[in-house]
């Protein structure tokens, strides 16, 4: 009975490891051995300082934690190029009229806009460009300053991050 199980594990190892066609990340066989990503650029019209930086950054790094890629500084199989076009608070509902007269906001929304521009060198018709968009909603008392601030970028920047690998490597 040992025989059968060892027989049938070993024919199993030997399976899963022919299997080179899907990994966890969904990213499916993949020719690409290297990947870079070029400065974002902060281009909206309202600058957040530092948000260009942070943003290129979170793209490198989850790339490097989703694949087997190396991040190089030129010449990459995969580039990864674009903008922040748009960064803007918007109301997003009222508090009732006061005594004042005075309207307020019950709640704020932070957005920010990518545009991405996906280049595959080794399977061109991959490459796109496409913008990629994502939201944080905050008290309407508050600012998007320091903590709140933080909380958005880490929430939008996953997302967004996470949708332009979705793009353009999880071939789902």
């Amino acid at each position: 009975m040992k025989k059968i199980y060892s027989l049938l594990a070993l024919m199993s190892l030997f399976l899963l490891s022919g299997c080179n066609v899907y990994n966890f990340t969904g990213t499916g066989k993949i020719d690409a051995k290297t990947f870079q990503v070029n400065f974002f650029q902060n281009n909206a019209d309202l600058v957040e300082p530092g948000i260009d930086r942070q943003f290129t950054l979170a793209l490198q790094d989850l790339i490097m934690g989703q694949t087997n890629l190396n991040l190089v500084s030129s010449g990459g199989d995969l580039v990864y190029e674009g903008e922040i076009v748009d960064y803007r608070t918007t109301p997003m509902t009222a508090t009732a009229v006061t005594s004042g007269g005075d309207v307020g906001a019950a709640q704020n929304r932070l957005t920010i806009r990518v545009q991405v521009r996906f280049t595959n060198k080794k399977k061109e018709t991959d490459d796109f460009e496409k913008s990629f968009e994502f939201y944080y909603d905050f008290p309407g008392s508050g600012l998007p300053t320091g903590a709140i601030l933080n909380e958005a970028l880490k929430t939008i920047f996953e997302r967004i991050t996470q949708d332009i690998f979705n793009e353009s490597l999880a071939k789902w």
